[in-house]
């Protein structure tokens, strides 16, 4: 008899938060661990397939419509997973599926740089796309889960270890590509790595335990109905809107409008991510003490003067300050967002998060061709300003939208 089929019984209809709380508390740790475990990987992956973005433009001799389809075919294959597979990882429990994910995220990803044709190429990242976010889901549905059963939030310090998985990765991907190593064996490196981090951390996550109200997998249709859902959803996609543009522009304004050498506009990036790194760390204690609407409003606050100040005054060190303002601002926009929609009334945690995930993405994907765009019909800092428009919406109406929903 399978760990959650016993558990179910034996707990007859209590929830799944109830029987997880029952758990010993050292337990109830080791899965926090775990946890953190499987983010910190899961931020790795997906670094170390970034690092890889020219070496696969250069094998496959790509132009930019080519290259800018393969990560489409990311894209694509990441919202299939999320509107598809709440209601799979509902039935099955988040340990199977971040297993499924999680190996299949490996597969691909070291199968990327040995592909033959650019249509196999194709094929591989949106499988390698579907299978990051069926983890993606997975992970922050067991967050959540070990979140209510410690009783104390943690979700924006498991975030946290993403971002430093997504350093780490980077870091590693590009020493070990200094030193020689053929691309393809640091991708095949890399997977064989987070396998074996996926096969000790997994028996540590909390036992999968069916919700009385869905013992049987079926799909909740409440979730497209939920009005709780849309809301997290749209602030989730403004927060996802800023992020993306300031992860493609922000180098970019700092070499075209504040005319920094390309060593100093690199630091750009690596202020704002740093900035989201050390916020998201501090974020949990925070949350803890004020609550979640003040979060979001303190949050939001600190990103747009950080924004307003990199955009009235471009020189290196306030645009510096500014930039690692945005990452604090932004840090804890989606873990305090999936934490709610993991909460929504009558909506299972996996569903619900697949459906604010869903949402968030399009804003990632939206956000850095707007910029684009409206840089394209005026100036960068014009569209830049559409990031400090979009930190400002969330902190006007977010502290609101969090207090009527009661999460």
């Amino acid at each position: 008899m399978s760990e959650s089929v016993s558990a179910a019984r034996a707990v007859g209809h209590d929830t799944p938060n109830a029987v997880h709380r029952r758990l010993p508390a050292a337990k109830r740790e080791r899965a926090r661990y775990a946890t953190m475990a499987v983010f910190f990987i899961a931020g790795m992956l997906y670094a170390s397939w970034g690092v890889h973005v020219p070496t696969v433009r250069d094998k496959f001799h790509l132009s930019p419509g080519s290259l800018s389809i393969a990560l489409l075919a990311v894209a694509a294959g990441s919202i299939v997973a999320m509107l598809t597979n709440g209601p799979w990882i509902t039935r099955v429990g988040t340990r199977r599926a971040c297993m499924a994910g999680g190996i299949g995220m490996t597969i691909c990803g070291a199968l990327i740089l040995v592909a033959p044709f650019y249509w196999m190429l194709l094929v591989v990242l949106t499988l390698f796309g579907f299978s990051m976010a069926t983890l993606d889901v997975a992970m922050n549905a067991e967050a959540s889960a070990v979140e209510e059963a410690l009783e104390r939030p943690i979700m924006s310090s498991l975030h946290g270890m993403f971002s430093v998985g997504g350093m780490s990765g980077a870091a590693a991907g590009g020493a070990l590509l200094a030193h020689g190593m053929p691309p393809e064996m640091h991708l095949a490196l890399a997977s064989v790595v987070s396998v074996i981090v996926l096969l000790v951390s997994m028996p540590a996550v909390l036992p999968h335990v069916p919700h009385p109200d869905n013992v049987h997998g079926r799909s909740s249709s409440n979730r497209w109905r939920s009005g709780a859902l849309w809301a997290l959803g749209g602030m989730a996609l403004v927060a996802l809107i800023a992020e993306g543009a300031m992860y493609d522009w922000a180098t970019v304004y700092m070499r075209d409008v504040v005319l920094a050498t390309p060593a100093l506009s690199s630091a750009a990036y690596a202020a704002f991510t740093g900035g989201m790194a050390a916020g998201r760390f501090g974020g949990d204690a925070v949350r803890a003490r004020f609550g979640a609407p003040q979060l979001i409003f303190a949050s939001a606050a600190l990103a747009f003067i950080g924004m307003v100040a990199a955009l009235l005054l471009p020189n290196a060190v306030v645009t510096l300050t500014g930039f690692t303002l945005m990452g604090l601002g932004l840090a804890n926009m989606m873990p305090v967002l999936f934490a709610a929609a993991a909460r929504v009334k009558g909506v299972s945690p996996a569903e619900g998060l697949a459906q604010v995930a869903g949402l968030a993405y399009f804003g990632m994907l939206f956000g850095p061709v707007l910029i684009g765009g409206v840089a394209q019909l005026s100036t960068l800092p014009i569209g830049l300003s559409v990031v400090a428009a979009c930190a400002a919406l969330i902190a006007l109406a977010g502290p609101r939208i969090m207090k009527q929903l009661k999460l």
